[in-house]
């Protein structure tokens, strides 16, 4: 399906309300048509008229000057309102729906997706791109018919004055067609690479605004002067290619519609000099000239504007067709709530096919409310393993299974019911400590909501800051510390009451202070509950039930820590390593 023929999905439940816009158009450009056949009665029937005397001239121009101003200056103005109206308010419902079908779409797309795209160019195509594409509605399925109908009304118009004059007056119509075609072929291409090229500095920019204190730190500011130079260059080398060939357009066709009134001015002159044609009906063809080409001019400029808002629609219409990596299966079903065993079993995964596995032959039991610890050195697959539990990407090969059900077999959101997660980098959205909590379960009341904060030792410093919980914590919790935001996201999790919990690298970034609280509230969270935890500071997972070491991709041990310290394989290693040997 064209992109356009896609858009038109969304456009097609306003369609009643567009024709009658372009019905009230129609009305609202035709009245203007009475002008030229208004100077043509004047100037012949009444000011050239031989037989009226003079009062009886100014009685027929005062009523005729009286109706004209009735039509003018009390019908023109509502249906104008009317028209502009109708018109932007299918324009804004269009958009309206395209934003929100992105949204949902924007929720779908996997985190791979996430991890290969800018975030400032999604921002650019589900902002700009899509504001761009409300023109096509406007312009192309209204003001183009308008004009379109304005023109053949005119020209009907004219053949009945004369049909000479009329063949004089649009005797350049075709060269037109063929400067437009010749012209616009290349525009609509220059324009999507000039859209892009402004995309990839949104991009750059957004990622370098969020990354402001990593530039102040290492005294960056000349360097990335430099790198936001080269992509706002490019974008201005676009931008003025489209200027460029925009411009040569508008030189081409607006030279063609200017000679079109000197042709009808001087055929007409010779015509009214010669007695073929009277003095009113030349000045009508020369204002019909205004109604015609005007119209002409306008069609010229929303060529240009429908160029710019099909490039946009190419642009939303390839994001939102952008695949799932994660689908429900057809006859899925909703899980439930589960106890929390979870098998893996020979479980291998590469995130491209084009790259090497990331786990290979993985296999392990959990039983419900046992608590595994993932351990091991960077890059060997831990958080790889607990992305897989909650469906974020799926499996290369073998099956992991949550009660005896395979993942991929039930509903992936009813799954993510069951599991609640607490990550090193929480995010946390700028609206207020409640609010942010309550992501845990959005119906919950406020009690519940202190209470989870209570159970997650965040009660206490909430009650202490300015606004408590209605305070607002700023972009990303920018106003909270790392231990504050860690109890924030606890708190929410406590909320949720999952039977599956997933810890990864929860207190890594934090101090010993903080650290120390954490992981006293983690394992109150913990309690009866099957936990996967992947830690690096290995004294935090020392009361798990058992813990894994992978290497590589594999499992190289499994075992309580005693066992694995008694056994002095990967995990001692490990262990001596980080100075945490007692002995």
């Amino acid at each position: 399906m064209s992109s356009v023929k896609q858009y038109m999905e969304f456009v097609k439940p306003y369609k009643w309300r567009i024709f009658w816009t372009i019905i009230v158009g129609i009305i609202k450009f035709g009245i203007p048509l009475l002008m030229p056949l208004i100077l043509k009665y004047v100037i012949d029937n009444i000011i050239a008229s031989e037989t009226m005397s003079s009062s009886d001239k100014l009685n027929e121009l005062f009523w005729i000057m009286g109706i004209a101003f009735v039509v003018f200056l009390v019908l023109r103005p509502p249906i104008e309102y009317i028209r502009q109206y109708l018109a932007q308010w299918v324009g804004n419902k269009v958009l309206y729906d395209i934003r929100e079908k992105l949204f949902d779409h924007l929720q779908k797309l996997s985190l791979k997706y996430y991890s290969q795209t800018k975030t400032g160019e999604i921002i650019s195509r589900v902002i700009h791109d899509v504001e761009q594409t409300k023109n096509f509605v406007i312009t192309g399925l209204m003001n183009v018919w308008l004009d379109i109908i304005t023109i053949l009304i005119a020209i009907i118009i004219m053949f009945f004055l004369d049909v000479k004059m009329t063949i004089v007056s649009i005797i350049l119509f075709p060269l037109f067609g063929f400067a437009v075609k010749y012209f616009y072929s290349r525009l609509r291409k220059l324009t999507r690479e000039r859209s892009q090229a402004l995309a990839e500095v949104q991009g750059h920019l957004h990622e370098r605004v969020q990354g402001i204190p990593v530039t102040r730190s290492f005294a960056l500011e000349d360097y990335e002067q430099g790198e936001f130079n080269k992509r706002n260059h490019n974008f201005i080398n676009k931008a003025m290619k489209h200027v460029d060939w925009n411009a040569k357009t508008f030189a081409v066709t607006n030279t063609i519609t200017d000679l079109a009134p000197l042709l009808v001015v001087a055929f007409g002159g010779y015509q009214v000099i010669i007695g073929a044609m009277s003095l009113g009906t030349l000045v009508a063809f020369v204002g019909f000239m205004n109604q015609v080409y005007s119209p002409l001019r306008r069609l010229i400029n929303s060529s240009t504007t429908l160029v710019q808002a099909i490039a946009s629609i190419d642009r939303v219409m390839e994001f939102m067709n952008e695949k799932y990596d994660i689908v429900d299966k057809d006859g899925a079903k909703e899980l439930g709530r589960v106890e929390g065993e979870v098998d893996i079993e020979r479980v291998s995964f590469r995130y491209d096919n084009k790259e090497n596995l990331v786990l290979n032959d993985i296999t392990l039991h959990v039983k419900k409310g046992e608590t595994i610890a993932f351990v091991g050195m960077s890059g060997g697959g831990k958080s790889t393993i607990i992305s897989l539990i909650p469906r974020f990407y799926d499996v290369t090969n073998g099956t992991i299974k949550v009660d005896g059900h395979d993942v991929r077999d039930v509903k992936a959101r009813s799954l993510r019911d069951n599991i609640g997660m607490v990550l090193q980098d929480n995010i946390l959205f700028s609206e207020s400590i409640a609010m942010n909590i309550r992501m845990g379960n959005p119906d919950a009341t406020d009690e519940e909501v202190v209470e989870a904060a209570k159970a997650a030792n965040a009660h206490d410093f909430i009650e202490k800051l300015p606004n408590g919980y209605d305070t607002l914590v700023g972009e990303r919790g920018v106003k909270l510390s790392g231990g504050q935001k860690q109890r924030i996201a606890i708190a929410r999790v406590f909320l949720k009451n999952p039977p599956i919990l997933i810890f990864d690298e929860a207190t890594s970034a934090l101090d010993l202070e903080s650290e120390h609280l954490i992981q006293e509230t983690m394992e109150k969270l913990a309690s009866d509950r099957t936990t996967f935890i992947v830690a690096h500071r290995l004294a935090t997972i020392t009361h798990a039930d058992r813990i894994v070491v992978i290497e590589d991709g594999e499992i190289v041990e499994i075992g309580s820590h005693d066992e694995l310290m008694k056994k002095q394989g990967s995990y001692y290693d490990l262990y001596q390593v980080q100075n945490l040997d007692n002995e």
